[in-house]
C-alpha cells in the first residue's frame, strides 16, 4: 500500500525507502555505486553518452549536484575556476555561480542564477531534501551581475549560458537533462547527465576546431 501510493505521488525512490522504514518495513530498493558490478550496464551506457556528445560538453551528477562523471569537453568549463573548486566532490552548481568559480566568465550571470536557483528552489520543494536545502541558502548569497548583460535571441524558449572562452570568445551553450527510465536503483534514480549544445554557429564552429 505504500509503495503504490508513494508511486501515485511520484515520491523519490530514497524518500519511498524512508517511508517503508518509518512503517516497519525493509526498503524495496537498493542503492550501489557505479562501481558495483550490478551498475556494469548502467555505467556502460553513461559512458557511451558522454563520449559520443563529444565535442560539446556532459557530465553527470547526483541528487546533490555533485559531479560523478564527465567527458573532456568540460574542461572548457573550468578554465580559470580556483583548485579548491575543483576538489572532489565538486558541485557543479557551486562552481557554476561561486564568484572564484565559472561566474567572472559567464556573461548572462544574473539570468543563469535565476534558472539554477528557481530549478533547485522545485528540487528542494520535491525532495524536501536538507542538503539541497543549504546548498539552496549558499547560492542565493552569491553575487549577481551588476553590469548590463547582453539581450537574448533564443525568443523566450530556452535558458542559454554565454559564457567567455580562455580566448575571450562568446560561447553561447543550451542544455537538456537525461535521466534513467524505470530505475529500481535510488542511484540510478537520481543521476542526471546534463549534456550541453551550441546555441548559436560561432560556438558549434569553436566546439568543431577543438
Amino acid at each position: 500500500m505504500l509503495l503504490k501510493l508513494s508511486d501515485h505521488l511520484d515520491i523519490p525512490l530514497r524518500e519511498q525507502n524512508q517511508l517503508l522504514l518509518a512503517g516497519g518495513y525493509a526498503p524495496a530498493y537498493p542503492e550501489h555505486t557505479l562501481a558495483d558490478v550490478p551498475m556494469a550496464a548502467v555505467s556502460d551506457a553513461i559512458r557511451q553518452v558522454l563520449d559520443g556528445h563529444l565535442p560539446a560538453p556532459a557530465l553527470v551528477v547526483d541528487r546533490h549536484w555533485d559531479l560523478v562523471e564527465s567527458n573532456a569537453a568540460v574542461s572548457l568549463f573550468l578554465d580559470g575556476c580556483a583548485p579548491r573548486l575543483l576538489e572532489p566532490p565538486v558541485n557543479v552548481l557551486r562552481l557554476s555561480l561561486h564568484p572564484d568559480g565559472l561566474a567572472p566568465r559567464i556573461r548572462n550571470l544574473s539570468q543563469w542564477r535565476a534558472h539554477i536557483l528557481h530549478r533547485l528552489s522545485r528540487q528542494c520543494a520535491a525532495t524536501a531534501d536538507e542538503g539541497l536545502y543549504r546548498l539552496h541558502d549558499e547560492l542565493a548569497r552569491y553575487p549577481s551581475a551588476k553590469s548590463a548583460e547582453p539581450a537574448e535571441d533564443t525568443a523566450g524558449l530556452v535558458v542559454p549560458v554565454r559564457l567567455a572562452s580562455p580566448a575571450g570568445e562568446e560561447l553561447a551553450f543550451i542544455s537538456t537533462t537525461t535521466v534513467f527510465g524505470t530505475p529500481l536503483d535510488v542511484t540510478v534514480a537520481e543521476l542526471a547527465i546534463e549534456a550541453f549544445y551550441p546555441a548559436d554557429k560561432a560556438t558549434a564552429d569553436f566546439l568543431a576546431r577543438q
